[in-house]
C-alpha cells in the first residue's frame, strides 16, 4: 500500500543473555556486544558475569550484570525489573541457562530429573513470562532458545535431558503460532556436540560411559566438536535478522573433518 513503511529494528536493542557465565552464554554475551548490543548478563554466579563484563566494557560494549536463577520465579522476576531500570527495555532474551548431568534414567530419582525441567523448560517459560508481555505490547522482540539436537534423536545416559529439549522445542512450537502476528519472534538454535563447560565436572568414568554410548548409536560419527563460539555467532545472526524475516529453527553442528587424501 502506499505510504505504508516496513517495520524496522530500534536502534538501541537491549539483549539478555540467561546462563551467561560461561560457555555458550559466555560466548554469545561477547557476541551480541560486539554487534553493538547492549548486553544484561545474567547467572548464579554473580563474580564469573562481573569479570565478563570487564571484558565487554573494555572492548568498548555495554554490559549490565545481575544475579538470576531461572529456577526462582522470584529471582526471574528481581532480573528482569533490575535490567528494565540498568539497560531499558529488553528487546532481545537469549533463554541459555540449562542443567546436564550424566546417569541412567533408572537411577535417576524424580527429584533430579524435576530439577532438569525446572530448569530447562520452566526457566525459559518464566523469562518468556517476564520479558514477553512487554514485547507483545511494543509489538517487536526477539526471544531465542538454546536447545540441543538431543531434542530430534535423544542420547542415552544423560538423564533426563533429551526429553527437556524436546519439552522445551514444543513450548517453543506452541509459543510460536501464540505469537503470530505480534512482531514478536520465537527463535530455536539447535545446537550439535559442542565444547562447553557443561559437563566438565563429571566423573572422568562417567563421561567414558557417555561417550561410548554415543558411538554405540551412531551418534558420534566423526570426532570433531563446536566451539561456542559458533552458536553465539548463529545467535547473533538470528537476532539481526531485518523484521519481517524469521530464523528457526537453526540447526549448528560440526563440520566432519577432511579425508586425507
Amino acid at each position: 500500500m502506499a505510504g505504508s513503511r516496513k517495520p524496522v529494528h530500534p536502534d538501541r536493542r537491549p539483549a539478555v543473555v540467561a546462563g551467561a557465565s560461561s560457555g555458550i552464554g559466555a560466548e554469545t554475551a561477547r557476541a551480541l556486544a560486539a554487534a553493538g548490543f547492549p548486553v544484561a548478563l545474567g547467572a548464579r554466579r554473580v563474580d564469573r558475569l562481573e569479570e565478563l563484563a570487564g571484558e565487554i566494557r573494555e572492548a568498548g560494549g555495554e554490559a549490565f550484570v545481575h544475579a538470576l536463577d531461572v529456577a526462582s520465579s522470584a529471582s526471574v522476576e528481581k532480573f528482569a525489573a533490575a535490567v528494565s531500570a540498568g539497560l531499558g527495555e529488553a528487546e532481545v532474551v537469549v533463554c541459555n541457562a540449562g542443567l546436564l548431568a550424566p546417569g541412567a534414567l533408572l537411577d535417576a530419582t524424580t527429584e533430579e530429573l524435576a530439577a532438569e525441567f525446572d530448569v530447562n523448560v520452566l526457566g525459559a517459560h518464566r523469562l518468556v513470562r517476564a520479558f514477553g508481555t512487554g514485547m507483545v505490547e511494543r509489538q517487536r522482540g526477539d526471544l531465542v532458545f538454546v536447545s540441543s539436537d538431543t531434542a530430534l534423536r535423544a542420547r542415552p545416559f544423560m538423564r533426563g535431558y533429551s526429553a527437556t529439549k524436546s519439552g522445551l522445542e514444543g513450548l517453543v512450537e506452541a509459543l510460536q503460532m501464540e505469537l503470530e502476528g505480534s512482531g514478536v519472534r520465537a527463535s530455536v538454535v539447535r545446537p550439535g556436540p559442542t565444547w562447553s563447560e557443561m559437563g566438565s565436572d563429571w566423573d572422568a568414568d562417567a563421561g567414558a560411559k557417555v561417550l561410548t554410548e554415543w558411538i554405540k548409536w551412531g551418534h558420534a560419527r566423526h570426532s570433531h566438536f563446536l566451539k561456542a563460539t559458533a552458536i553465539a555467532d548463529a545467535i547473533v545472526t538470528v537476532v539481526s535478522a531485518p523484521r519481517g524475516v524469521h530464523l528457526s529453527p537453526v540447526d549448528v553442528n560440526p563440520e566432519a573433518p577432511l579425508e586425507k587424501k
